[in-house]
């Protein structure tokens, strides 16, 4: 869309001017780390955020096979690191039993197999005959048939959560390593010429065996965020001088892990082998195939081949033929992936826990309730709940009063309802009784468990559904009781998650359950323009009351000179609110006008001070980011040798020393990603000049839509824009849970 430089002057201090709006897209991050010196570069990069709606242009690979970071980068800077919701004592002793188990399911792969298999040795049942296909298909050979057989389904699955077991709980965050093993670890990087400030994250990373496992494979130096290839290369070479080569098998399965860590910040759940492959070639590793094969012998990856429609995980919506019309039907060739063993266990496990959801039966009781609904969106939504155990609904803003509607009809009934939204600020506004996802998981709100260690209710109503990374999706659905009813409510043209897995959207194409649309539209010019955007269209909007404002900059300092003008003077004037009711959102943290930028400036107009608490003041607005894809917003209220003590929302947090710097930012200005879930009664959208390459219908919809009174834009991207809205949709993510729970739902796959 086009603007008149007439409708605001940049060098004019007056109130925001009205207008039609513009936007950009973000670098996704939901984390908030820095890099160590040296070879300990960010997870990201400045411009990435944690959300794989950046993926590189070869599909799934793009991102992860690169060794720079996208505009929307990956995961969060430290993504290993997860917030500790719960006691020390417990948190280590999960964190122990997790690491055991996970080495158990290793050592009973390789049993199964009659011990490990050796370099350039053939692999044995259906990850041998899918590998060969793989190279018959990239080769131009003829390719047997019976070997892209897809196995038949296992039945679905109760759960995993039993009688008398303790409940499933959220990984927990790394606690600190000793400082024995933190003191060996450094003395091997010393000697390979690494960072000590490695030393840490590397101990955290590999456990209390750190220091013997580093200097037995050092090529485990990747498993630490911001590590790259070149650099773990170099310090096998220190350490191991000619013994080592790009042939290492070390090394290669070292790699494969690593590149399926990296696509997992791009929010993929797995790979095509043949991405894997050209990736491979690009790190030098001159037998691609036999990497993979002694990685998957090893156990760090696992092998699948789904339905074909799993690869690009993107809904068909080509019209259908009618049967006169209709070509011959094409044999297709479902593609080839690799995995993590986390996320193809919380994905299976997440479609057996739906498909026993979708069995719930009917309850008649439900009726008065639908009939005395307060609109007939909200009394579709309870009439489809009452009859099914999985439920979608899609809305917007306004549209979150309908399955609000329903929890209280159900509570009505007696039955016990429970509303969980992705944030703290979600929850706030929807009431008392409103809980946050985690909360819920980690038992802090909500009803908690019952004997069997299943949620203490009847009907869960998640919403802000898209921003559920696979494994939370898995934990709530592992949790909840057989006979109750799941509704998953948000609005499909946000972002996705920060994490792995594209779960509303999967369950969507899926069409497994009744889908509810909402038909209450979010009102207002801001409403209006958002609900354009959703449907490509930047469109003119009539804002009398300064509802919608854009303000046009030729570079980045005019943009960060405007957008201070405009949190400080401009918009609390027009609309009587504090600085801190308005939220700046941008498209990355770094370059000249990211967050980091953004925040500087604003600090020092806010609350300026000297930053004596790691570069923080009392009073500063900060966004704490204790786990990839969870803000917390918040004020510092002070600082002693625990750490920083925050004001966050839902009460006070204290941040030890040594995560401060990856888990806290000055909170002024936050990406899209951040932001998504959250709503401000203002927003002012930053879009820079090189923010346009970054630009997607997804970015600019979330951006815009979080102001609830009024929305800024601070544009200088010019028809990029336009561009963007109209036609960059999301990117692709590489996901299982869709063809997953289709071969549980098929006749042939039911008990």
């Amino acid at each position: 869309m086009t603007t008149d430089p007439a409708t605001a002057s940049p060098q004019e201090p007056g109130p925001p001017e009205s207008g039609a709006v513009p936007g950009p897209v973000e670098d996704a991050e939901g984390g908030a780390g820095t890099g160590a010196d040296g070879a300990a570069v960010e997870a990201r990069g400045d411009e990435g955020e944690a959300g794989p709606d950046t993926a590189g242009a070869d599909g799934a690979a793009g991102a992860a096979a690169g060794d720079g970071d996208g505009p929307d980068g990956s995961g969060t800077a430290d993504g290993s690191s997860t917030a500790a919701d719960g006691g020390e004592v417990s948190e280590a002793a999960a964190e122990l039993a997790a690491q055991r188990e996970l080495r158990e399911r290793i050592e009973r792969r390789k049993a199964e197999r009659g011990g490990p298999i050796a370099a350039g040795g053939k692999l044995s049942g259906q990850a041998a005959d899918l590998l060969a296909a793989v190279r018959a298909v990239e080769s131009g050979a003829q390719v047997d048939p019976a070997l892209l057989r897809p196995p038949a389904p296992a039945p679905a699955a109760a759960g995993p959560v039993r009688a008398g077991a303790p409940a499933p709980e959220p990984r927990p965050a790394p606690r600190s390593a000793t400082p024995g093993t933190v003191s060996a670890v450094r003395a091997v990087l010393t000697e390979g010429g690494a960072p000590e400030a490695l030393a840490g994250p590397v101990a955290t990373a590999l456990g209390e065996q750190a220091a013997d496992a580093l200097r037995e494979d050092p090529w485990r130096l990747l498993a630490v965020p911001g590590v790259r290839p070149e650099q773990a290369d170099g310090f096998a070479r220190a350490l191991l001088g000619a013994a080592c080569g790009p042939a290492d098998e070390r090394r290669a399965a070292a790699l494969v892990g690593w590149l399926l860590e990296r696509a997992a910040l791009q929010g993929h759940t797995a790979l095509e082998v043949s991405s894997v492959h050209r990736a491979l070639t690009e790190h030098a590793v001159p037998d691609p195939d036999e990497a993979v094969q002694h990685a998957l012998a090893e156990g760090a990856v696992l092998v699948f081949q789904d339905d074909e429609d799993s690869a690009d995980g993107t809904e068909d919506t080509a019209p259908q033929e009618s049967a006169d019309t209709a070509a011959p039907a094409q044999p297709t060739t479902a593609p080839v992936l690799l995995g993590l063993d986390r996320y193809a266990l919380a994905e299976e496990s997440l479609a057996d826990g739906l498909a026993r959801l979708v069995k719930t039966g009917p309850d008649d009781s439900w009726e008065e309730a639908a009939k005395a609904a307060p609109s007939p969106s909200a009394a579709e939504l309870i009439r489809a709940a009452a009859g099914h155990g999985l439920v979608l609904h899609t809305g917007g803003e306004a549209a979150r009063v309908e399955p609000a509607a329903l929890a209280g009809a159900a509570r009505a009934l007696g039955l016990r309802a429970v509303v969980a939204a992705h944030s703290e600020n979600g929850r706030g506004r929807l009431g008392a009784e409103a809980v946050t996802v985690t909360g819920l998981l980690t038992g802090t709100e909500g009803p908690g468990r019952d004997e069997d260690g299943r949620f203490a209710l009847d009907l869960l109503v998640v919403l802000d559904a898209p921003q559920l990374d696979v494994e939370t999706a898995a934990l709530l659905v592992e949790s909840l009781p057989d006979g109750s009813r799941l509704v998953l409510s948000g609005d499909p043209g946000v972002l996705w998650s920060a994490g792995p897995g594209r779960v509303f959207a999967d369950l969507l194409a899926a069409r497994a359950c009744p889908q509810i649309a909402s038909r209450t539209p979010d009102p207002g010019p801001v409403g209006e323009l958002v609900s354009g955007i959703g449907i490509g269209e930047l469109n003119q909007v009539e804002a009398p009351g300064k509802e919608v404002v854009i303000v046009p900059v030729r570079d980045a300092g005019e943009a960060v000179h405007r957008t201070v003008q405009l949190v400080a003077e401009s918009v609390p004037r027009a609309f009587g609110t504090g600085p801190g009711e308005t939220q700046v959102i941008t498209v990355g943290h770094g370059g000249s006008a990211g967050t980091r930028a953004l925040n500087a400036a604003l600090k020092q107009r806010l609350n300026p001070g000297p930053g004596r608490f790691g570069g923080f003041d009392p009073g500063d607005r900060v966004a704490y980011v204790p786990s990839p894809g969870r803000t917390l917003q918040g004020s510092v209220a002070s600082a002693d040798q625990d750490g920083l003590r925050l004001d966050c929302e839902g009460g006070e947090v204290t941040v030890p020393r040594e995560r401060v710097e990856q888990d806290v930012r000055h909170g002024w200005a936050l990406t899209a990603h951040q932001a998504a879930g959250m709503r401000w009664p203002a927003a002012v959208v930053v879009l820079p000049g090189d923010a346009a390459q970054g630009l997607s219908r997804p970015w600019v919809y979330t951006a815009f839509g979080r102001g609830e009174r009024h929305l800024s834009v601070v544009h200088g991207v010019d028809q990029a824009l336009p561009h963007a809205v109209a036609t960059v949709p999301s990117q692709r993510r590489t996901t299982r849970l869709r063809p997953l729970l289709e071969a549980l739902l098929t006749p042939a796959a039911q008990p």
